[in-house]
């Protein structure tokens, strides 16, 4: 494809999917951001940890990181990772470590959900935002999901694919945006009724910490197959 062939086909905006598409792919979308993940977890609590900014900065990671997923399987190169045990594998274990580092982090130091029961190490927004990122891109099984759920919407015969499949993946995080967003808004509130109960805020703390755990595990026990 010449690049006017290319220039022609994003200006006809030919690359957007038709309505018996697009609202099948909106309503998996919907259910899918209600569903409590990794991200969810790191921005909800972000969120509680240092307010609002924080967490709105750890999600915008996470929607960064699905933006990279979503170009990645337009480009063909997700297949490859999925296809190499090897690289998979290194995945999974840099993935799986990642969030236990942040499990023991919210047992060590409190950073979980602990907003009122002792100092809390402010992070500034690029690093809250770095986090997002980390726990997106290290996550194998969301690279499994974007080869598996994103194709199902296009054919694979379509000349357009690669740019339906990227547009998808856009509107993916349209989708979850005001789903997710009052997550972050209700956690900055509800921060404020935590700072009454230390032994609940320590409690969460532990559950934060085991969810993050138990993802690991799961990530863990992905198969590329």
């Amino acid at each position: 494809m010449t690049n006017a062939a290319k220039l022609q086909l994003w200006s006809d905006m030919s690359f957007v999917p038709d309505s018996t598409v697009l609202v099948p792919f909106t309503i998996a979308t919907v259910i899918l951001a209600i569903t409590p993940g990794p991200d969810m977890t790191l921005f909800v609590g972000r969120a509680l940890t240092q307010g609002r900014a924080a967490g709105f900065a750890a999600m915008a990671g996470t929607f960064c990181g699905i933006t990279v997923h979503a170009f990645l399987v337009a480009a063909g190169i997700s297949a490859l990772i999925v296809a190499s045990p090897e690289a998979f594998f290194g995945l999974k274990l840099f993935g799986a470590g990642y969030l236990v580092f942040l499990a023991w982090q919210a047992i060590v130091k409190g950073s979980a959900f602990s907003p009122g029961g002792g100092p809390v190490r402010r992070q500034s927004l690029l690093r809250n935002w770095l986090a997002g990122v980390g726990v997106n891109l290290s996550n194998p099984k969301i690279i499994l999901f974007y080869m598996t759920f994103l194709p199902q919407f296009v054919s694979a015969s379509d000349p357009q694919a690669p740019a339906k499949l990227f547009f998808l993946g856009v509107l993916f995080i349209a989708v979850s945006i005001p789903i997710t967003a009052p997550m972050v808004l209700a956690a900055d509130t509800f921060s404020m009724l935590l700072k009454r109960n230390p032994t609940v805020t320590r409690a969460i703390d532990w559950l934060f910490a085991g969810v993050f755990s138990a993802f690991a595990v799961r990530i863990l026990l992905t198969s590329n197959r």
